[in-house]
Formats: C-alpha cells, structure tokens, sequence
C-alpha cells in the first residue's frame, strides 16, 4: 500500500466530496453531505499515516487503493 501523509490524505478526501468542518489541535475533522460519518485525519507536518490508519480511513470514506 502506498504510504500517505496525514496533509495529502485531507487533499484526497476533498477531491472526494468530503469536506474539512473543524480542526481541533493537529486533526482535521471531515464530514460529508448525507452521510454520519466524521473522519479525524491527524496532520502532523508531513508524517505518514500507519497502514492500519489509513486502511481505516479508506474503509470509512468508501475509497478504495486506487482513489490514492
């Protein structure tokens, strides 16, 4: 699996429909028109997200390896 930092996954998510509602310290929280679910992407300068983290996240907002 590619290797994804925190800053370019919220770019991702923004391509994708969703939309940043609020930051709280170091995390992006996103949201998406008709849907429950928030997602909390931790930006921590140019880090890169944990494979288990990031498969998660890709899991809770319906992308798939490709989407990266």
């Amino acid at each position: 699996m590619k290797s994804v930092s925190g800053k370019d996954f919220a770019k991702i998510l923004e391509r994708n429909g969703w939309t940043l509602l609020r930051v709280q310290g170091s995390h992006h929280i996103y949201g998406k028109a008709g849907s429950d679910t928030r997602i909390s992407v931790p930006v921590h300068r140019n880090q890169s997200l944990k494979i288990g983290l990031l498969k998660h996240f890709l899991k809770q907002a319906e992308l798939t390896e490709k989407d990266l």
